[in-house]
């Protein structure tokens, strides 16, 4: 991975810092540590650039674990996608992909260890029971009747539920701690629960599955992670965490460090909801271009760098704040300004034909790729009698806050002539259907010589040469900026976060491979599409408008 800026420091790396210079620690070694039950979204890039970036500036290793502890709800899609986000994020991870399940083996002997040192046992209580006897913020909880069993006949009951001889649901084995604490997840938590499913890695062996708190800091331990990264509502885990270590033979106790989350505006970051648009066919998968996850972003034609800079420029602190969507959109805007090519394209089509040019009239007109450098890359356009404009760029009347064309005035043709409105046609309801116009041929890219001024300008493509093509234009999947705290997130719901075009690009996009992002001109940052494109028609996704329209929309009310 390429760091195109020096990482800010942050508390993480104070504390790094610290460890390093006192000998604590002679090297850093994190862990990106993902559930395979869904896909990245935009919060995981965050601990991804964080974990990842933190091992190589510190020329440490990261390494990518699965904590795959419930089959019911992981598979092998998840894992790819995951192991394919990181890598296309510009990471690769130390050694081999790991899986907490390697360790269930070791697991188990550490719960059994517990169970030896009357520090687990197994409870027979329902689960609303449990929960029941939990207690409150304000309430104590009270003791399973089934908390002071023996040891051996904990062993015995443990070795029963491995075997499979309780469903699920009627045993469980639990840490005995302190059903007083303050802290509620300390109160006797659930270290193994019973699940008769097939896993994604283990297959049948097991149908006891450890929980996410036992499993996470013993695999840190047993790979030697020495800053173990979470974000803060794991923060009480980190009693647990520690409570773990210490109470069994382990030689390696990582520290826990938090971080404050991702906050979005306009975004949900629930794997829960994200499954919920997808389930109720609010948005097509995924990776549909309106989902903040990592490949849906990338599907909309955000890339690695953009995302990268976004991550950086938040940074990393303990407190929680929401981050304005526009943040990540200049991110991105300011990438594709500097490195997506130049193009036109007409998604409304309005047809103009210059009456002063002959039929059959066709010329190659020569365009920069990028105005501002690589002067040498150029591209042919042809230009010609009859030619697309986008409909919104003609008005028959207007006022002189209209730039563009207007009947009886003239405009500029980007990086062609000058043309000027004199008639049009219409169909029986009234709408126009063809601009007549006449073209000062004198103006290829430079005023005229009678010393009259044209300052607007709008973008076209020609008739006959122009290639079909499908627009989606994708907007912000919510109309609020916190839809999350809505009664039903889905109300939130933008209708207009999706629009479909058919109108036309220039010839020179004809071999366009999927995922490719132009700008086109005065539209606006688009990219290939990589389900819907093929052969004969091009599809485009909107990326991002060249300004912040929703800023506009807000100052304007």
């Amino acid at each position: 991975m390429s760091q195109s800026r020096a990482s800010p420091t942050n508390f993480i790396r104070q504390i790094i810092d610290e460890d390093l210079a006192s000998g604590k620690h002679n090297s850093v070694h994190t862990r990106f540590p993902p559930e395979p039950n869904g896909y990245l979204h935009i919060g995981h890039a965050k601990s991804i650039c964080l974990n990842f970036g933190i091992a190589h500036d510190y020329q440490g290793q990261c390494n990518l674990r699965f904590d795959d502890t419930n089959p019911i709800k992981e598979n092998m899609e998840f894992v790819e996608s995951i192991k394919r986000d990181v890598q296309w994020l510009g990471f690769q991870w130390d050694g081999k992909v790991r899986y907490s399940s390697d360790y269930f083996d070791q697991l188990y002997c550490y719960a059994i260890e517990l169970i030896k040192k009357g520090l687990a046992y197994v409870d027979e209580l329902p689960p609303e029971k449990i929960r029941e006897y939990r207690g409150t913020l304000t309430t104590p909880g009270k003791n399973s009747p089934y908390r002071d069993r023996s040891v051996r006949e904990n062993i015995v009951l443990f070795e029963k539920m491995r075997n499979g001889k309780f469903s699920e649901g009627k045993a469980c084995l639990r840490a005995k701690i302190n059903m007083a604490s303050s802290v509620i997840l300390m109160r006797d938590p659930i270290l193994y629960r019973i699940k008769f499913a097939k896993h994604h890695q283990t297959g049948k062996k097991w149908c006891i599955y450890p929980m996410y708190d036992f499993t996470h800091c013993i695999s840190d331990a047993l790979e030697n992670i020495t800053h173990s990264l979470c974000t803060l509502e794991f923060q009480d885990n980190r009693h647990l965490y520690d409570w773990v270590l210490e109470n069994i033979t382990i030689s390696v106790h990582p520290r826990q460090y938090e971080f404050s989350r991702l906050n979005l505006e306009y975004a949900v970051m629930s794997k829960r909801k994200l499954l919920q648009l997808i389930s109720e066919k609010v948005v097509e998968g995924w990776d549909d271009p309106r989902m903040l996850t990592v490949s849906g972003l990338r599907r909309r034609g955000y890339t690695a760098n953009s995302i990268r800079e976004f991550c950086r420029r938040i940074g990393v602190t303990k407190q929680d704040n929401v981050v304005q969507m526009a943040l990540l959109e200049s991110c991105i805007r300011e990438d594709l300004n500097e490195n997506a090519p130049r193009a036109m394209a007409v998604i409304d089509p309005l047809k103009i034909v210059i009456e002063n040019l002959p039929l059959g009239y066709n010329e190659t007109i020569t365009m920069l790729n990028y105005p501002n450098k690589m002067k040498m890359c150029t591209r042919d356009v042809p230009f010609g009698r009859e030619i697309w404009i986008d409909r919104a760029d003609f008005r028959e009347k207007a006022n002189k806050h209209y730039q563009r064309l207007v009947l009886g005035k003239e405009v500029r043709l980007r990086n062609a002539y000058v043309i000027r409105a004199e008639r049009v046609v219409k169909d029986k309801e009234g709408n126009i259907t063809c601009i007549y116009c006449s073209c000062d041929m004198d103006t290829l890219r430079k005023d005229p010589d009678d010393g009259r001024k044209v300052k607007r300008v709008i973008h076209w493509v020609s008739v006959t040469q122009a290639l079909p093509a499908e627009f989606r234009l994708y907007d912000r999947l919510f109309n609020v900026p916190n839809p999350g705290s809505a009664e039903d997130f889905l109300t939130t719901i933008n209708p207009n976060s999706l629009e479909i075009h058919q109108g036309f690009v220039e010839p020179s996009l004809q071999n366009t491979m999927p995922d490719t992002s132009y700008q086109f001109e005065r539209k606006g940052y688009f990219c290939a599409d990589s389900h819907y494109s093929r052969p004969d028609k091009l599809v485009f996704n909107r990326t991002v408008g060249l300004r912040d329209t929703w800023a506009e929309a807000n100052i304007n009310n």
